[in-house]
């Protein structure tokens, strides 16, 4: 897929041609324009008025609409956008001419100087980069945070950094054969993306390309998906028993353990849920892969909430938690949330928008061990009101929150997680994320 030279990997490399623009591909453009080299750079995107184009440099020859495979063929490097399938026939055709197609994350490898950890996986990705960099910076390590998620990994280069911290996806892994890792984490495999892949064993393939060139592998010891890579890859594992990076018990309280050694009280944790727990395990592991101390660490992540509409502790007022979890679209995303919650109190429960024909009853079950009522609001709401005894009809969230306020006690948490779209009464589940946000800071004080 790169340039196969012992020296450079610029080395006879002239015609360099980006297909599709958008944030990655002006991270691209930008990236060759300031490479010390005598680069001829041409931009294709198909897209009639890709956004970005206005943003372009004036030299830069573009072909905008459609394909053009004269260029491709003619090019020394080809670096695609993610979004782009390799099994696309133009893209194919320039690889049957042996083109090197490559994508941003194979430029950052080449260009990258300081130590890089990574982390992949059909869910939690994006919470566990995000986690990993906020605990780096609190243990006092300047760190860039970016890839899949924030800012282009191409961009981060711009930065003086220690350390960098990449969401990498399987798409962008797709194209990237030569990033060599401190530590790369692949959290869990699901079923996603099949109208991109063959079946489940070629979308996990894609992911397990993360630890071609990592020091150690840092894998799920639950999930076995994760596993499978080269027994010559020293391997660090995460999961909810005893070993290595997991959890143990002592006098009936529950800690993040290295090795069976207690860490972090899980009950000091601010973020919610049992998926989470998961994600801090995950985090202290690459951390520690690289050589930050973990005692460093411990009150940042304390104190993190989270991802904004991703499990996220918005207030919490003399015990009663408020969480948003408005990405949860879908009942996979609702079952994650609610999986191995730990409640004081009674927890009231959230439900409804577009639910897009969904079939709500797997709920049914987990609700049934929960101290729970369930607050049915939205077009679909009525779907969920045979899943508990307790459910109640409303129209919308302002009035859940407005009519459950006085009955709420110390321990209780209040959580949207809609396992439905937002699309009857918002533009998209960051708005009504921020809707829940703002009405939940009218009954309570901030989070300080």
């Amino acid at each position: 897929m790169m340039p196969n030279t012992q020296e450079s990997p610029w080395q006879g490399i002239q015609q360099v041609v980006v297909v599709g623009l958008g944030v990655t591909g002006l991270s691209v453009v930008k990236h060759l324009q300031a490479l010390p080299y005598n680069l001829t750079i041409k931009v294709i995107d198909t897209r009639p008025n890709p956004p970005g184009l206005d943003d372009l440099d004036g030299t830069i020859e573009t072909h905008i609409g459609s394909w053009q495979l004269d260029w491709l063929l003619a090019a020394d490097l080809i670096v695609t956008n993610p979004g782009i399938a390799l099994t696309t026939p133009q893209i194919q055709a320039a690889l049957a001419k042996n083109v090197p197609v490559v994508g941003d994350i194979e430029l950052f490898a080449w260009a990258v100087k300081a130590p890089v950890l990574a982390i992949t996986g059909s869910n939690g990705k994006s919470t566990v980069t995000d986690l990993t960099g906020v605990l780096a910076k609190s243990a006092g390590i300047n760190v860039g945070v970016g890839g899949n998620i924030g800012v282009p990994a191409l961009d981060l280069l711009q930065q003086e950094c220690d350390l960098y911290v990449l969401e990498l996806s399987s798409f962008q892994l797709e194209t990237t054969s030569s990033l060599n890792l401190v530590a790369a984490a692949y959290l869990n495999l699901s079923e996603d993306h099949m109208d991109r892949y063959q079946g489940m064993l070629d979308y996990g393939q894609a992911k397990q390309r993360i630890f071609m060139h990592a020091q150690t592998a840092v894998v799920n010891r639950e999930d076995k998906a994760t596993n499978g890579i080269n027994p010559e890859i020293e391997t660090v594992s995460f999961g909810f028993d005893e070993a290595e990076f997991g959890i143990i018990y002592q006098n009936n309280k529950e800690y993040l353990a290295k090795n069976g050694e207690a860490l972090l009280g899980v009950d000091e944790l601010s973020l919610v849920g049992r998926h989470n727990v998961s994600n801090c395990l995950v985090a202290l592991a690459l951390l520690d892969c690289a050589g930050v101390p973990l005692e460093n660490t411990y009150l940042a992540l304390k104190s993190y909430t989270g991802l904004t509409h991703r499990c996220q502790l918005v207030a919490d007022n003399g015990g009663i938690k408020w969480v948003n979890d408005s990405k949860a679209t879908n009942v996979a995303s609702t079952l994650a949330a609610l999986s191995g919650l730990k409640l004081d109190g009674c927890l009231h429960l959230l439900v409804g928008g577009v639910g897009k024909g969904a079939d709500f009853s797997e709920l049914a079950p987990i609700l049934t061990e929960l101290n729970v009522k369930l607050h049915c609001f939205g077009q679909d709401g009525d779907q969920f009101m045979a899943l508990h005894p307790s459910a109640k009809r409303w129209d919308t969230i302002d009035q859940v929150l407005t009519g459950i306020f006085s009955t709420l006690q110390i321990g209780d948490v209040v959580m949207l997680s809609p396992a439905c779209a937002s699309f009857d009464q918002y533009q998209n589940f960051m708005a009504r994320g921020d809707a829940f946000t703002r009405l939940a800071l009218q009954y309570t004080n901030p989070i300080p």
